[in-house]
């Protein structure tokens, strides 16, 4: 810097306290915490009732947790005037709600400071509340309330969602009640490449009537916007997007349709294991050898995997694995094909294959063709729609499993949606302004 320029130092900016209405008075240095003691700056002696002039009859002190500063939790310790009419006898106190609403016991720049911590940094509150040096509950309630009030409540961050992605999510794997809730993905930053997908709700339960009802009580404008639905294999997500988005075309992404013939493909191995040698797959029997290779591409086998699959083929009791995994290799070369043109005539020619007599020794194909048949126009509309994929819903359930992880699991669902709306919902607290 050529000319720097600086100011006369001020303590009350450095600390933040500034924009509270306070002013610091003193410090005093713990051993685990710093302590900052503050005076109200505002006077307010005229009594609310007959406005007369108030007499001060002493102070009360309220502690905040501030923001951390020097590495060291931080308490403010305001020292509040109380004053009491000669009139009317009435008595007040100086008013703090610029640096706390009341009864709160973390100051705004604290709160927002956690808020941040949580959101981009994602912190555990634990940890959050170990640098704000106050109660887990304390911070865990003002960030969620801070979070939903702010973030979660802004209804702009529901413009503009094109394409949305649904699927089911466990939230919890023990305990009574339902495991499962249904999280709604906004895909249209992928689609465009403008970003990464986002969380746009959570709702408990999984099932035809928890999509639709969702879908009903967001706006018309929204509704009407949205023109792709991607979705996994589920009936019920294909049934209420059509009833209540008519507009918007579905979407089976690749990544389920593969799974599908890829579960297809391990069950008639395990048939025919059962078959063979009347037990579950056991170290050293062939087809329990090849369970991994069996689901990997053609294309990425090394030569000795190629090797180990051909010796299994030729015996002739595996003729129903070889033929199921044919099919599978199809569907996976279908969408690896450079070509969306190419790929989606290929798809169209299995689909096809499984519409024709099957043998009856081969459930699987079966099972999966009336899948496949089912949702032909779902499954292909991919390839008219390059982009679009229930990938990246897939994504952020995993990053879900590891806010679960991070928090040690959650009890309490509302809680959980909240923190995963905050976790995973695209929000970018630093461009807020709240939050700057």
């Amino acid at each position: 810097m050529a000319k720097p320029t600086f100011t006369t130092p001020d303590i009350d900016s450095f600390c933040l306290v500034d924009q509270l209405g306070l002013t610091i008075t003193g410090q005093r240095l713990e051993e685990h915490r710093a302590v900052l003691e503050c005076r109200v700056l505002h006077h307010d002696p005229w009594c609310r009732e007959c406005g007369a002039e108030g007499v001060s009859i002493g102070t009360v002190v309220r502690r905040l947790a501030h923001v951390p500063l020097g590495w060291r939790p931080t308490t403010l310790l305001v020292r509040v005037r109380r004053y009491r009419c000669a009139d009317c006898a009435r008595v007040w106190r100086q008013d703090t709600s610029s640096a706390a609403p009341p009864r709160a016991k973390l100051s705004r720049p604290a709160v927002l400071w956690a808020l941040k911590s949580l959101v981009i940094d994602r912190m555990s509150v634990t940890r959050i509340a170990a640098g704000l040096g106050a109660a887990w509950h304390t911070v865990n309630d003002a960030v969620l309330t801070a979070g939903t009030k702010l973030l979660i409540n802004d209804r702009a961050r529901f413009q503009g969602v094109k394409v949305l992605g649904v699927d089911e999510h466990c939230w919890r794997h023990t305990g009574r009640g339902s495991h499962f809730v249904t999280v709604i993905i906004d895909l249209t930053p992928v689609r465009n490449g403008t970003g990464a997908a986002r969380l746009l709700d959570m709702i408990p339960g999984r099932s035809k009537q928890v999509f639709k009802t969702w879908l009903d009580a967001q706006s018309a404008d929204f509704r009407d916007g949205i023109a792709v639905v991607a979705m996994d294999g589920f009936t019920g997500f294909k049934t209420a997007a059509a009833e209540e988005l008519p507009q918007a075309t579905a979407v089976m992404d690749p990544f389920h349709v593969v799974a599908l013939a890829g579960d297809a493909l391990d069950r008639c191995r395990q048939r025919v294991q059962q078959d063979t040698l009347g037990h579950r797959g056991r170290s050293g029997d062939p087809l329990y050898g090849t369970r991994r290779t069996l689901r990997t591409g053609a294309d990425l086998l090394t030569e000795k995997q190629h090797q180990r699959l051909q010796k299994v083929f030729t015996e002739d009791e595996h003729v129903e694995v070889e033929a199921t995994w044919r099919i599978y290799q199809k569907i996976v070369a279908a969408y690896r094909n450079p070509s969306k043109i190419e790929g989606k005539n290929q798809l169209e020619d299995v689909i096809a294959s499984l519409r024709r007599a099957v043998p009856r020794r081969l459930h699987e194909l079966i099972s999966l063709g009336r899948t496949f048949n089912r949702r032909a126009a779902d499954i292909l509309a991919y390839f008219d729609r390059p982009g679009t994929s229930n990938g990246p819903t897939e994504a952020i359930n995993g990053r879900l499993e590891h806010l679960r992880g991070t928090a040690l699991g959650f009890r309490n669902l509302a809680h959980y949606i909240t923190r995963s709306l905050l976790d995973t919902g695209g929000f970018r607290p630093l461009l807020h302004p709240h939050l700057r």
